[in-house]
């Protein structure tokens, strides 16, 4: 299983072309065809069809995974409004728990905090 992200609306999508060099893939909501703005349920389908994480700080995707399950796995930041630099650090920083995150069975609801 390959450690691809599905960055949410919320994310910039600047991100992506930094992400990519320390995951295998890394993609932009906005970038993937679906209808601009994407419904959350669209986005779920999507990300669950092509094996990709779902990187947001929009609780609404961890009320859709209580109630669905998983997958798609949701990694939730906790970070409040922050700039772009930040979320790509903590990413980063945070790829080896995110790589445990994919292989568990038991979870699918990552949450990073800042």
């Amino acid at each position: 299983m390959k450690l691809k992200l599905l960055l949410d609306a919320n994310l910039s999508w600047r991100s992506v072309s930094v992400l990519k060099n320390h995951f295998e893939d890394c993609f932009h909501v906005d970038s993937i065809g679906l209808k601009i703005p994407a419904k959350d349920t669209e986005i779920w389908k999507y990300a669950k069809a092509h094996d990709l994480l779902i990187v947001t700080n929009d609780e609404d995707f961890l009320n859709l995974s209580l109630i669905k399950g998983f997958p798609p796995k949701i990694i939730l930041l906790k970070t409040g409004n922050q700039n772009r630099k930040l979320i790509e650090d903590l990413l980063i920083r945070e790829r080896a728990q995110i790589v445990e995150f994919l292989f568990s069975n038991e979870y699918g609801i990552l949450e990073i905090l800042r």
